[in-house]
């Protein structure tokens, strides 16, 4: 029996394909993988002057939900408290935006720019 790749291989194999697709669109990369731990953002980018915090999600199929809807509340509280540490020691006069990059099973992206909100 054979295994398909290994998720974290999959994993970094979307963020480098969220990435170049970004860069192709004008943004810049800040940060890869940024760890705090509060938690983890893929991407940190820059657009005209604005911080973007990046989520990348790949699914190969919508059985489970499709890849925005994979970005639970829990992990969105995640993503804002690891972003703020970033803002806090990085950025602190920075405007930022949450986008989420959908990779689905047939490698289509979709950008959804200004994901969710910080309550």
């Amino acid at each position: 029996m054979t295994r398909g790749p290994n998720p974290r291989t999959l994993g970094k194999q979307a963020e480098a394909r969220a990435l170049e697709f970004l860069q192709r669109r004008g943004l810049r990369c800040l940060q890869r993988n940024f760890h705090t731990r509060l938690g983890e953002i893929d991407l940190i980018m820059e657009d005209t002057g604005e911080v973007v915090f990046v989520e990348v999600r790949q699914r190969a199929t919508k059985r489970f939900g499709g890849a925005l809807e994979s970005v639970t509340p829990v992990k969105r509280q995640r993503l804002i408290a690891a972003a703020r540490y970033y803002l806090l020691t990085h950025a602190p006069n920075a405007a930022c935006r949450f986008d989420v990059i959908a990779i689905d099973g047939q490698g289509s992206i979709e950008w959804i720019r200004d994901a969710f909100q910080v309550a």
